[in-house]
């Protein structure tokens, strides 16, 4: 996966990296390699710190990014600081760099994901890069559509025992709307 982010980088670091004359030439490199770094440290952080929800939210987003989404925050945030301090940007400089790659490329890192007809990237794979291959195994594409998908019925912007409880009542409703404990009983058992 870091390969092909670091490949993401570079493709969107042109303007903010390569043809900013704020960033020395011959560190054009070294920062290419430290906002990829960043970013894949700070999703990592995330998912260790239990934000799933956040970093789920990021690659359900169709590229998206919302730049006050904490992850976003948090990247762009460590990013800053590790050009202040490695490569002696000036903090404005820095902050500018990082608000324009950070969320450039995670929306292309997203899009790329969620394309069917790029082999490149998934969701499995970078989850499964990130987390050391706990997550071999999961179907999180197939999560992610079913979250996408509208299971937060509540609409309050989390996904829950309280959802799950009101879908089964909406369809319980919705069966009793439609001949009932025998109507439910019958497409059960095939009748």
């Amino acid at each position: 996966m870091l390969d092909q982010l670091i490949q993401l980088v570079r493709e969107n670091a042109q303007e903010s990296v390569v043809a900013n004359p704020a960033v020395p030439n011959e560190q054009n490199e070294a920062v290419i390699g430290e906002a990829t770094h960043t970013i894949a440290s700070g999703l990592q952080d995330a998912l260790a710190n239990g934000n799933v929800k956040e970093v789920m939210g990021l690659f359900n987003s169709n590229g998206q990014i919302d730049s006050q989404n904490p992850v976003v925050n948090n990247i762009s945030g460590n990013l800053i600081s590790s050009l202040t301090q490695k490569f002696n940007l000036n903090s404005g400089t820095a902050a500018s760099l990082a608000a324009s790659l950070i969320p450039t490329v995670l929306g292309s890192l997203v899009k790329k994901t969620n394309d069917p007809s790029n082999n490149g990237f998934s969701l499995d794979s970078i989850f499964g890069s990130l987390t050391g291959g706990s997550t071999n195994g999961m179907d999180l594409g197939g999560l992610l559509g079913k979250f996408a998908g509208g299971l937060d019925k509540d609409g309050d912007g989390d996904v829950d025992m309280q959802d799950l409880v009101g879908m089964i009542s909406n369809g319980a409703k919705q069966q009793q709307g439609s001949g009932g404990l025998g109507g439910l009983l019958g497409g059960l058992f095939g009748k």
